[in-house]
């Protein structure tokens, strides 16, 4: 009887033991999964804009692709065109322009007796007269200068007097003039350079 009663005190012990382990284990359970949460969000859809700079439409907008030929020593070209903000983003700083010739000669190349170039602007659209390709221009508002005079091939050249082009949806109205010097000699004769007009805007 006394061997039972030890026997029976020790499974008793154990499994006071197991199931004290168990409650344990249930309140550790409950401590882990028992916590408050709370989140939120938002979200947002970013894109680009986009930096254009155009010309006009070719015709009393866009006269620059309109040639000229037999042009003589002291003869001079007018071209109109208009020179538009069309993106969504402002420019930064007033365009600039660079002109470059292909195919080239000394109309293009001879820094003095070559081709000499300005650019004039008008506050209102430009008078045309004349017709194809002896165009010429007056100006019924304010004109101002933005490019003076100077040899026709250029780099990066600064536009001035165009601070208003610089935001989105404006128009200015210029006019490009080629003047070949009435001391050019016979050496010019007879030569063709076809030139290029780019326009750049930055941000």
């Amino acid at each position: 009887m006394i061997r039972t009663w030890r026997s029976s005190s020790r499974a008793t012990k154990l499994l006071s033991s197991l199931a004290l382990f168990g409650t344990a284990a249930a309140i550790a359970g409950l401590g882990t999964f028992a916590t408050f949460t709370s989140s939120t969000t938002a979200t947002n859809t970013i894109s680009t804009g986009t930096l254009v700079i155009a010309l006009g439409t070719p015709g009393p907008n866009n006269r620059l692709t309109v040639n000229a030929a037999n042009i003589a020593p002291g003869d001079t070209v007018q071209r109109a065109f208009q020179l538009s903000n069309t993106g969504s983003i402002a420019f930064g700083v007033s365009p600039t322009l660079t002109t470059t010739a292909s195919p080239s000669s000394l109309l293009d190349t001879d820094g003095t007796n070559g081709l000499q170039m300005v650019i004039d602007k008008c506050s209102v659209a430009w008078t045309e007269a004349g017709s194809a390709p002896a165009y010429t221009y007056t100006c019924s508002g304010t004109t101002s200068t933005v490019l003076a005079t100077r040899p026709v091939i250029g780099a990066n050249l600064t536009l001035s007097n165009l601070a208003d082009l610089l935001p989105t949806g404006t128009t200015d109205n210029l006019r490009l003039t080629l003047t070949l010097p009435s001391a050019t000699g016979n050496t010019f004769q007879n030569l063709t350079s076809t030139l290029t007009y780019t326009f750049t805007a930055s941000q």
